[in-house]
């Protein structure tokens, strides 16, 4: 099976850099010109399956990366972006320091109080990626969000840390794995 992760595309929120965790925010006409030029690199690729975080931006990315009817998409709320607490909606840059040092070595600094932890989103993740390689796919799409897919990233990689933190995805961009029954393994990354 090969499994494409990607970012969903740009919205304003992601333009005027605001920390917009579970907040339903459309793509903006650059987030849907992104998703539509990475359909198009992509070819004609036909997926068996289009999973999604249940948030707008996520949605739209994979109905037109996925070629898929907003219907025929499965959205999941274990792939939805981590829960930023009292931070949602507020410029990265004023967040202050527990929430900056978080977000950007969560190796060494703990979550800030009401923000969504590690391991709380390597848990929901790990769950969703155990139950997705139980299918039967040849060709499987998941489209979400930059925070969680650094989890999604870890498992897929088999990282002792349990995410892959840096570089931060772009949007669209498609990090593509083969899962062989016994493992997986980056193959491609797309941008």
């Amino acid at each position: 099976m090969k499994i494409y992760v990607t970012r969903h595309g740009q919205t304003d929120y992601n333009k005027k850099r605001m920390m917009q965790g579970l907040s339903d925010i459309p793509l903006n006409e650059v987030g849907i010109a992104q998703a539509r030029e990475r359909r198009k690199s992509l070819g004609d690729i036909k997926f068996d399956a289009v999973y999604s975080s249940p948030l707008i931006r996520a949605v739209k990315t994979a109905q037109i990366i996925g070629n898929v009817r907003e219907e025929d998409i499965i959205k999941d709320e274990r792939i939805i972006e981590a829960n930023f607490g009292r931070y949602e909606l507020k410029n990265y840059y004023g967040t202050g320091i527990r929430m900056m040092a978080y977000w950007s070595l969560p190796e060494i600094f703990p979550a800030p109080y009401t923000v969504e932890t590690i391991s709380e989103m390597r848990k929901r993740t790990a769950s969703f990626l155990e139950d997705l390689k139980k299918k039967d796919y040849e060709n499987v799409l998941v489209a979400c969000h930059g925070g969680i897919i650094r989890p999604i990233r870890g498992y897929l990689e088999n990282k002792k840390s349990g995410i892959i933190w840096r570089p931060r995805p772009k949007n669209c961009e498609v990090f593509v794995y083969e899962w062989d029954g016994q493992k997986s393994r980056l193959i491609q990354d797309i941008y």
